[in-house]
């Protein structure tokens, strides 16, 4: 199918590229509004967060609440003309309410905080009501005003994270482009993959604008389509050309080349984008909306990438094709050897060929010690914390974040509840209750209860030690069997949200992983007709994403190189990170893994032995594997090097994970394993082979080679027997 796919884009190139470029130009207009229609995932229905926060959204009576901090200058001596400014935001159309100004009991802060009137659009009485404010500060010598709260949070942590993505596009793109420069040597070839990278991010914009329109996206889809469209499209560009080039050797006809390249390549890129796909839709398994969203955003940017991959770029290569072709080497060394083929003597002198062949010459010791080095980097896993970071996953460039924390030391009003009250009662009642708890072990302090409505009202504790730790995760548990009686009430904040969070968690992991594994099995079977080889692969991506968690725990948690690396030290993992890195990173490993295979299976379609096709396979796929690799991790460290946590947790992990796999893993400890299984790696049993052969997928093109392969029993090779 992928090669006639790619005929037909390369006989229909000016239709193939206009449908394209007019979809890119509808998803460039989309991001705008893309943005614009985010939602809120963070809460999960039928959770007492949720329940929670629905009753308050039903009877919240007022808009949006913010905190303005007065620092410098004479606190005194500036008390009288805020007192003015107040009387007169008072008296501005669109605000409720405006506290008198608060002096922090240092005497270096003043605290005005600023409650508007419920409205559709709230940006005029802010403006109005700030701009009052700065007039103010503006008498007061050396004084500066600025702005934080709850929803100012949201608002720029979500521009940071926009600002964020923007820099690692800019930034990366041209870096991958002089890479691949370097790679093929010329700059239409090169240019190829960077431009269907673009279209896939462009139409997955688009794509996700519709689903907007039904489910709730975040901030977080626009990470997932930028990683992921950077990411496949730049590899399976990078696989495509390559191969096309590669078969320009063997032919001068350009469509016979596109024709063998797809029947290959594009067949490899196929099963990488469904096996891509297939890690993400084990994300669908959980009640979580976030995670939903994500596995909607991914999946569609996967199936874009392939779809671009094997129609866009063989309409480019038609409509550019004269500029690409095989480099001056290549040409060289076939007018050389008299043919397009390297000789069995040329493969087996490759540096990837002769890795290969000492990993199969000592198969054991190669496993032993490169499972040795990767249980060490996974040490520190044995100690995680789980958590999801609120303010500290935030850098303190955020005006609102410094204001937050201004606010906690300075007035002793915690920003960020670790565990919070909500009950259906006045304030007076609320801190009658919360009082008895003012000497439980696990509380700092009770702050005074806030009214959200005339029924409704809401309480704050702070706790010892970590917001979501132990000790407040218990007093969650206290909570939620003393609550305040007679009265419909819920126990929330980011501890209980937590504890929720992990039970939905554990209760969708186990369909989850089964999802995941049992599509990947039966992806590989049906390219491979092997059942070992798929399950070997699962094994070795666990081994993979071990390290790559240890990696992280001792980063993000333990603080190792955190400040080298200017990374947040958060103080453990957020769960929604684990799934996603390791959907992810399971994917992308698996995309690797199919490129290895899918060469190797065409030499071993060809009668060429285990070991030798493992050989011949990993030589000619490694310097693609290896420059696919070098791509993804200028993109993964342009996201690692983002200043909102989850992003730098996200980049870090894919760049650790692609890192491991494409190196250690797929170049020494593949080898090694295939050598040791020998032919056995091939086994399935009779039903399971017949199966692959009426159903499998076999659409391939046999590999020449000059020289017959080497015998089934090289005596040189421990492994091959």
């Amino acid at each position: 199918m992928s090669s006639r796919l790619g005929a037909f884009s390369f006989r229909r190139a000016w239709p193939v590229a206009i449908l394209w470029l007019l979809l890119a130009i509808a998803g460039a207009t989309a991001i705008d509004p893309l943005f614009g229609n985010m939602g809120d995932t963070n809460q999960m229905k039928g959770t007492e967060g949720s329940h929670a926060r629905d009753a308050i959204v039903a009877e919240i009576d007022h808009g949006v609440e913010f905190i303005a901090l007065v620092e410098g200058g004479n606190a005194q001596a500036a008390t009288e003309p805020l007192k003015s400014a107040v009387s007169d935001m008072r008296a501005v159309e669109g605000v409720k309410e405006v506290s008198d100004p608060q002096v922090s009991p240092d005497g270096t802060t003043i605290a005005v905080f600023v409650t508007l009137a419920k409205a559709e659009s709230q940006q005029k009485p802010f403006q109005a009501a700030t701009g009052r404010l700065e007039q103010a500060v503006a008498q007061i010598s050396g004084a500066k005003v600025t702005y934080g709260g709850g929803d100012l949070i949201g608002e720029q942590a979500n521009a940071q994270v926009e600002e964020d993505l923007n820099n690692a596009e800019m930034l990366s793109l041209p870096i991958t482009l002089i890479v691949l420069l370097f790679v093929f040597g010329g700059i239409v070839a090169a240019g190829l993959p960077v431009a269907t990278a673009i279209a896939t991010m462009l139409g997955a914009f688009g794509l996700l604008l519709g689903f907007s329109t039904v489910v709730d996206l975040d901030a977080n889809v626009i990470t997932v389509v930028t990683l992921l469209g950077l990411g496949l499209s730049i590899d399976y560009g990078l696989l495509l050309v390559a191969r096309y080039r590669e078969e320009l050797l063997n032919t001068d006809d350009r469509a016979e080349a596109v024709r063998r390249a797809w029947s290959t390549a594009g067949r490899t890129i196929s099963f990488s984008a469904l096996t891509v796909a297939a890690a993400l839709t084990g994300l669908l398994a959980f009640d979580i909306p976030r995670l939903k969203a994500m596995a909607f955003a991914g999946i569609s940017t996967a199936i874009i990438a392939m779809l671009v991959a094997l129609t866009l770029t063989a309409a480019m290569v038609k409509l550019l094709g004269k500029w690409i072709k095989p480099s001056k080497k290549e040409l060289a060394a076939k007018a050389e050897r008299g043919s397009g083929v390297p000789t069995a003597a040329e493969l087996e002198a490759g540096r990837f060929a002769k890795l290969a062949g000492f990993t199969q010459r000592f198969p054991v010791l190669v496993i032993i010690g490169t499972l040795a080095v990767l249980a060490a980097i996974s040490l520190p896993l044995l100690h995680v914390n789980i958590k999801v970071p609120q303010l500290e996953g935030l850098p303190r460039s955020i005006e609102a974040v410094q204001v937050a924390d201004t606010v906690t030391a300075k007035f002793g009003q915690t920003q960020q509840a670790a565990v919070r009250v909500v009950a259906r009662t006045d304030k007076a009642t609320l801190d009658s209750y919360a009082a008895k708890w003012s000497s439980d072990p696990s509380v700092l302090r009770v702050e005074k209860a806030g009214s959200i409505s005339a029924g409704l009202s809401t309480v704050t504790f702070a706790v010892h030690g970590d917001g979501q730790g132990q000790q407040a995760q218990d007093l969650v548990e206290r909570l939620r069997a003393d609550r305040p009686s007679g009265v419909e009430s819920w126990v929330t904040g980011d501890a209980a949200t937590l504890m929720d969070l992990n039970d939905r968690l554990r209760s969708g992991l186990p369909l989850a992983v089964i999802i995941t594994v049992l599509v990947m099995i039966v992806l590989l079977f049906l390219m491979t007709g092997s059942l070992i080889i798929p399950i070997k692969a699962v094994i070795m991506n666990v081994v993979t994403l071990a390290a790559t968690f240890g990696v992280l725990v001792a980063v993000f948690q333990d603080g190792v190189l955190a400040g080298p690396l200017d990374m947040l030290n958060v103080g453990g993992l957020s769960p929604y990170m684990i799934v996603i890195v390791f959907a992810f990173a399971f994917g992308l490993s698996m995309d690797y893994e199919v490129f290895l295979l899918g060469r190797i299976k065409e030499y071993r379609d060809s009668g060429v032995d285990s070991n030798t096709a493992v050989r011949w396979g990993l030589q000619r796929s490694g310097r693609i594997i290896t420059s696919a690799a070098a791509l993804m991790l200028i993109v993964f460290a342009f996201f690692a090097a983002a200043k909102v946590g989850q992003l730098e947790q996200i980049g870090l992990g894919l760049f650790i994970a692609v890192l491991v796999d494409a190196t250690i893993v797929r170049c020494v400890l593949v080898p090694a394993t295939l050598a040791l299984l020998g032919r056995a790696a091939w086994w399935a049993p009779g039903p399971l082979k017949r199966l692959h052969d009426r159903f499998g997928l076999h659409e391939s093109a046999p590999v020449a080679h000059q020289d017959t392969a080497e015998p089934e029993s090289d005596p040189q090779l421990v492994g091959s027997r």
